[in-house]
């Protein structure tokens, strides 16, 4: 078996070779991405439900269709972002030709999460491919039926010479990060965020960064109640809430506090039936670990559960639960819940709100729901997140023409669509000039004066781009 850095040297080798750069090459590959998932849809869905007992609707629609979606985008649009850039220039530029070119970094590292082990590992690795990159993949080894799927995989379907799947846990992964990157891109928590961002500053490699955050939900003015709890409760408890688009907690008034409650309770019964435990579509927490981190987080609660609660440890099932009167610095409000726990928070004003929103990290994403538009631009404007969404939960992310990051604590850089493929990509300044015009370009020689500085600072200024003939 090859040693990490054997593997990292092998492909390498390949990226300088030039093979990951013609266009037909890295659309040949994106087809292979294609067919794999095709190919193997239902071992992939048998993983997902290994892993985290996925409901397969869940599962093809946030695992399955998004990769293909995204595959489909961009073999679509390849040619075009392959495409010089050409510039705006101004009269020192006329002659020449300034354009941006968009060039593969090199060997990047892409490591993905186990919430969704399929889609945060293959739509990142869509963009790279796109880009001409080669790509070391790493797998969630906590989403251990996925991983192993995807090691046996993925060597069969694309380019072993350019592309190869690492295994292992958190001491495989350290010493992976010792190896020189071109780029990582990395799914996951802020805490071993820190320790990558350490690794890469030995290599000064660029990195992405996708992480979570509390992200708020703030209900307030004129809503349609039931049409806004069917929403919140889908967005929420989709994957037993182990989502980083997930709505964390809700802001909202008493009054309406008083007003979600019945219609929470009704929508837990009409979507999981009166015995969530025996729903197929309510997912399971990932390990026990991640369990027991969730129990104590709700036992270390000061809030009072009005719906739910109930949990098995050999199942790794809790129940959708509510938890109402809760404070500001209660432990639920500490750290991303990452499960199935709504902690609602009442204010008294928008402005409450949305102050109690800017005292946090910034979050990956911001959920308003209201019927009015003053209330929806209000938010808007006042607060700031990675992503922004009103009278819906996690929809966002689903449209590959939006960008897909955080902002702050919550992540920084983009993908997804074109983003994915400018995060993978060089975007080179270019100029080519010829031995025209050297009579103008002999202002800028020595011996300086003062009329040669005058003409040079108009040929340069945006006024002058008008054609000099």
């Amino acid at each position: 078996m090859d040693t990490q850095s054997h593997v990292v040297d092998r492909l390498r080798s390949a990226f300088s070779s030039g093979v990951t750069v013609p266009e037909q090459f890295r659309r040949t590959q994106l087809t292979n991405l294609m067919s794999l998932i095709k190919d193997n849809e239902e071992l992939i869905l048998n993983a997902l439900h290994k892993d985290l007992a996925k409901p397969k609707f869940e599962a093809i629609l946030s695992e399955v269709d998004i990769v293909i979606n995204e595959l489909h985008y961009a073999i679509s649009n390849l040619s075009s972002w392959m495409k010089l850039e050409y510039v705006s220039k101004n009269l020192a530029t006329k002659l020449d030709d300034c354009f941006i070119r968009r060039e593969p970094l090199g060997v990047v590292l892409i490591i993905g999460a186990w919430n969704y082990p399929l889609q945060l590992l293959l739509l990142p690795l869509v963009g790279a491919i796109a880009a001409g990159n080669c790509v070391v993949i790493k797998p969630s080894e906590v989403s251990a039926a996925t991983d192993s799927l995807l090691a046996e995989l993925i060597p069969k379907y694309l380019s072993q010479d350019c592309y190869a799947v690492v295994r292992g846990g958190a001491e495989e992964t350290k010493a992976l990060l010792q190896n020189r990157f071109d780029h990582i891109f990395y799914t996951g928590s802020q805490t071993v965020a820190r320790s990558i961002l350490q690794a890469a500053s030995v290599h000064l490699t660029p990195v992405t960064l996708e992480l979570g955050g509390k992200c708020p939900c703030i209900i307030y003015g004129r809503v349609d109640i039931t049409a806004a709890v069917h929403r919140l409760v889908w967005a929420k408890f989709f994957n037993a809430g182990q989502s980083c688009v997930a709505p964390d907690y809700v802001l909202c008034t008493p009054g309406t506090r008083d007003a979600l409650l019945p219609a929470l309770r009704q929508t837990f019964q009409d979507f999981y039936s009166k015995e969530p435990q025996t729903s197929p579509d309510f997912s399971r927490i990932v390990s026990p670990r991640h369990w027991t981190r969730l129990m104590e987080l709700l036992g270390r609660s000061s809030g009072k559960v009005v719906v739910g609660g109930e949990s098995n440890q050999e199942d790794k099932y809790i129940a959708p639960t509510v938890v109402v009167d809760v404070a500001e610095d209660d432990a639920l409000m500490q750290e991303e819940i990452f499960g199935p726990i709504l902690p609602i928070l009442t204010v008294d004003s928008l402005d409450e709100g949305i102050k109690f929103i800017n005292r946090k990290e910034k979050p990956l994403a911001l959920y308003v729901f209201s019927d009015e538009s003053s209330v929806i631009n209000t938010v808007l404007e006042k607060t700031s997140s990675g992503g922004f969404c009103s009278n819906d939960g996690i929809i966002h992310m689903s449209l590959p023409t939006l960008p897909f990051g955080g902002v702050g604590a919550s992540g920084f850089g983009r993908y997804h669509g074109r983003w994915g493929f400018e995060t993978f990509s060089h975007q080179r300044a270019c100029m080519l000039r010829g031995w025209a015009l050297e009579r103008l370009n002999g202002l800028r020689y020595p011996p300086y004066r003062e009329d040669k500085l005058s003409w040079l600072r108009w040929t340069a200024s945006p006024k002058s781009s008008c054609s000099i003939m």
